[in-house]
């Protein structure tokens, strides 16, 4: 690795770590980097308040948003490797369209089902089964696809077919669905990274370690892709099990991600490129930490300003990722012919 590359990484986990310090120091109430230092190291801090906030609320949120971006991120480029895609987003293969189907049959359900499902008490630990189950249930009908079809652009294709039959089976739900219910639902598909306990972010995080270690172990697989299938064959690449275990990490990051806190949109579409920008570099083994301390910072960054820092509002994370994500996506189409891929 270059000097270039070596100072890069620096500068990004200095800003990282200034960017998690700053998400936890902002918001209605606003913390002094010291009381946030203290509280962190257990030597107390001058209002109690402050102590409970921090550990309780502030600092599960910043680590949520931390695996969220990095996640996402990860899961983009992946996706966008496998599918020589620039515009491969981690949802392409249906994952966020399955966990919202499994969220409406919850919420929604009791308009359309009756009694079976109007029974059925909506909790934050339903919501994330029936999430996780919708992913699970689309990357299922994905994998054996995988197995059946050679062509990888076909996989993507039928990604994109599961996620409009999802989507047209929500939009009837929808409809049967009362005001209160629909409200719900929406509210669940702003996202939100404050939801999350310690014990629930202790499994959050066992999941994502998991898909993030899968990730690590397709670092070779990712590069020789870049050359293309047949080529990668020739150099004795196993293609079938490699698309699997880069679909399977794809899918326990973005599902995972989508059952605890929601769909959030962009991030893994745009935080790629701008790792691409940065380091102008196609080697995954720069790409992939690259990614996640960009992925983080950025998350971090919005997070800090959906909170708006000093006010008792706070605005759908979904709309602060949109507002960053869109124009450089915009601007990366315009830009199409000096992409690094």
């Amino acid at each position: 690795m270059s000097k270039t590359y070596k100072y890069s990484f620096l500068a990004l986990t200095l800003i990282l770590v200034l960017c998690f310090f700053m998400n936890i120091s902002l918001g209605s109430v606003s913390i002094p980097f010291k009381a946030v230092f203290n509280s962190l190291l257990n030597n107390g801090v001058a209002q109690e308040s402050w102590q409970h906030i921090i550990l309780n609320y502030r600092l599960p949120k910043a680590i949520t948003a931390i695996i969220v971006g990095s996640g996402l991120g990860i899961s983009g480029l992946l996706m966008q490797t496998l599918f020589r895609n620039p515009l491969a987003g981690p949802f392409v293969l249906g994952i966020s369209s399955g966990a919202s189907l499994g969220v409406a049959l919850v919420i929604l359900g009791s308009g359309v089902f009756g009694g079976v499902f109007a029974s059925f008490f909506v909790t934050k630990w339903s919501i994330v089964i029936a999430a996780s189950l919708g992913s699970f249930l689309v990357l299922l009908s994905v994998l054996i696809v995988s197995t059946r079809v050679r062509d990888t652009m076909a996989i993507l294709i039928i990604g994109l077919m599961f996620a409009s039959i999802t989507a047209a089976i929500v939009s009837v739900l929808s409809y049967f669905g009362s005001a209160q219910q629909l409200q719900q639902y929406v509210f669940w598909g702003f996202g939100s990274l404050g939801n999350l306990s310690w014990s629930d972010l202790v499994i959050f995080l066992i999941i994502y370690l998991i898909g993030l270690l899968a990730s690590v172990f397709s670092i070779k697989a990712l590069n020789t892709l870049l050359l293309g299938e047949n080529y990668a064959k020739s150099l004795g690449l196993n293609i079938k099990r490699s698309r699997l275990i880069i679909i399977i990490a794809t899918s326990l990051l973005a599902g995972t991600i989508t059952a605890f806190t929601g769909p959030i949109a962009f991030i893994g579409l745009a935080i790629p490129h701008l790792t691409r920008q940065i380091f102008n570099s196609s080697n995954h083994k720069i790409l992939l930490p690259a990614v996640f301390l960009l992925g983080g910072i950025v998350m971090l960054i919005c997070d800090s300003i959906s909170q708006l820092p000093n006010s008792d509002y706070t605005l759908p994370i979904n709309a602060i990722t949109a507002l960053i994500g869109a124009p450089v996506v915009i601007w990366l189409l315009v830009r199409k012919r000096g992409m690094v891929f």
